[in-house]
């Protein structure tokens, strides 16, 4: 049957596999700076929204060597709006590593040892770039195997089990090609939300179909509700500028351009003192969601002319769409300029 499943998938991949900028077609082996690059991209993030990224990344960023010489401010900046900002930082630290050693490491072991890359990175990297057997599993891969095997432990004790079943169903040769394909075929067949068994190449050995109920697995255990923080954005604002500030290195998205807040944190809510004394005015709230909490975010003007204390930069207003200010921050900014014009 492992036979059967690995034949029929790279059959139906060599038909039907995406296209997408990091991939390569025929008996070119990808660049492991592209592979890596893009695993390190999709790590929680849709295709989609990586793509733009990828080809920016790309063209300002060509070769490892490249990035490796980059200042980390202009790659969190440029990083700006994908999200899971240590991402970019450890990007900057293993393209640093990968130019001192002189190439990537060719083992999945060697992968494994760079800041940032797990075992699904070094796995995907070994496999689809190297050409090495590796076995690599993300939300996609997990999904389609639980329901291959009709595995019926819950989410995450069932991790085991769909790793043992992925290997025993990954083939010696083309284990990169059987990575991708298993990928495509739970992105755009084998979906979450849906189970296109109809036009699955897998059907006829799909326990979870046979049970007919495939959209049961995998099996997830109940979740927990997020926590809500809350917290408060400083707009100052002066002749057309904003003022910015550097968020701490360590931290909720530490080392990126910010408004000035009062505090909040992933384990506590804001409450600390406004940057500057003066009247300030509500300007509205945004809403943000991270990993393991929900937040709030007050935003308030400050109203008259003003010299802030501490660190931070003056940055034009016309200009804001260059300042790398995450997700967060640059929806605050986008309610402050949208109550301008209501």
């Amino acid at each position: 049957m492992t036979a059967t499943i690995s034949a029929k998938l790279l059959e139906w991949y060599d038909r039907n596999a995406r296209r997408l900028p990091w991939r390569v077609r025929g008996e070119e082996r990808p660049d492991p700076y592209r592979v890596w690059l893009s695993e390190v991209m999709l790590q929680q993030t849709t295709t989609a929204a990586v793509v733009p990224y990828f080809a920016r990344f790309t063209a300002r960023w060509p070769t490892v060597e490249a990035l490796a010489a980059a200042p980390e401010e202009e790659v969190m900046a440029a990083w700006a709006g994908l999200g899971y900002y240590s991402r970019a930082r450890n990007l900057v630290k293993a393209a640093r590593t990968v130019a001192g050693l002189g190439g990537f490491p060719d083992t999945e072991t060697g992968l494994r040892a760079l800041p940032g890359v797990g075992d699904y990175t070094a796995a995907a990297v070994a496999a689809i770039a190297l050409g090495r057997r590796a076995v690599v599993v993300d939300a996609n891969v997990e999904r389609v195997v639980a329901r291959i095997f009709a595995i019926d432990a819950p989410l995450p004790g069932a991790r085991k089990a769909i790793r043992a079943k992925a290997d025993e169903i990954t083939p010696d040769e083309r284990a990169g090609d059987f990575a991708q394909a298993m990928m495509d075929l739970g992105a755009t067949i084998c979906t979450a939300r849906d189970a296109r068994c109809l036009l699955c190449p897998l059907q006829s050995d799909c326990a979870a179909r046979a049970s007919g109920d495939p959209l049961r697995y995998p099996i997830k255990a109940a979740k927990k509700a997020k926590p809500l923080r809350t917290g408060t954005a400083f707009w100052i604002e002066r002749e057309g500028a904003v003022w910015l500030v550097r968020r701490p290195a360590k931290g909720m998205l530490g080392g990126m351009r910010a408004l000035p807040d009062d505090g909040w944190r992933a384990g506590a809510d804001g409450g600390g003192d406004a940057p500057i004394a003066g009247a300030w005015k509500a300007a509205g709230v945004v809403r943000h969601g991270f990993t393991h909490f929900d937040l709030e975010l007050g935003v308030a003007l400050h109203a008259g002319d003003t010299n802030p204390q501490g660190e931070g930069e003056w940055w034009p207003i016309d200009r804001l769409a260059e300042a790398g200010l995450p997700t967060l921050f640059a929806k605050a900014a986008e309610r402050v300029l949208a109550s301008r014009a209501d």
